[in-house]
């Protein structure tokens, strides 16, 4: 149940980064002056996905707490860094974002590092 409770906080992290990334970019770039900032602010606040971002991290949170109670916090945060990878290889295929051979390269020492960490439990 614990790798459930990690793997629940991964998915609801990285659906978070990705709803906020998707509406921003419809939103636009933020403005320079700071009332616009505010209006700019309060227009993504209240836009229904952003909002589902929000809750997403919210509850995260909650099965991040489950996880720890079944884990230690030096086995099972290195997981985490899964939403990297998640987040990486979603914002190229949602956004066109680049993904370089250093990013692949780089996500590949991240895989053997929790192939690593998991085999120490």
């Amino acid at each position: 149940m614990g790798y459930l409770y990690i793997f629940l906080t991964i998915v609801l992290t990285a659906y978070g980064q990705i709803i906020l990334k998707w509406r921003l970019n419809l939103k636009g770039s933020m403005p320079e002056g700071f009332l616009a900032k505010l209006n700019y602010f309060w227009q993504v606040f209240w836009d229904f996905w952003v909002i589902s971002s929000f809750a997403s991290a919210f509850l995260a949170s909650f099965t991040w707490i489950a996880a720890l109670t079944k884990f230690d916090l030096s086995f099972a945060y290195p997981f985490t860094s899964i939403a990297f990878i998640l987040v990486l290889f979603l914002s190229y295929y949602f956004f066109a974002e680049p993904l370089s051979w250093q990013k692949i390269a780089g996500t590949f020492l991240i895989v053997a590092g929790i192939i690593l960490l998991a085999q120490s439990k």
